[in-house]
């Protein structure tokens, strides 16, 4: 085994532990990942986490959203993603699947 071998391939192994993309590395969202974002957070003001990530290996075909807000509340699971699908109806349109993940502050 040669040196970078030692080094890289560890490192590589460790990184898909952490669930990280190295297609992506560590570099900021996509400009689909910002505009989700930046659509959920004008449709849930008072969401306390937000988090969007292209889980198509950033061409923008599938997204995974976690999103907890207390305009959830009183809400039944099946609601609170339909209010998420009814903010993204334009954007859903060019996509090939959506992951949603809603939650209540606690």
């Amino acid at each position: 085994m040669t040196f970078d071998q030692k080094v890289v391939l560890p490192a590589l192994r460790h990184s898909q532990d952490l669930g990280v993309n190295l297609q992506r590395g560590l570099s900021s969202q996509t400009d689909g990942e910002e505009r989700i974002a930046t659509i959920l957070k004008d449709k849930f003001p008072l969401a306390s986490k937000l988090k969007v990530t292209d889980i198509s290996g950033g061409c923008g075909a599938m997204y995974e959203i976690h999103i907890e807000s207390s305009e959830f509340k009183g809400k039944r699971t099946v609601q609170q993603h339909q209010l998420v699908n009814q903010a993204l109806k334009e954007e859903i349109q060019s996509m090939h699947g959506l992951r949603i993940f809603t939650n209540i502050p606690k």
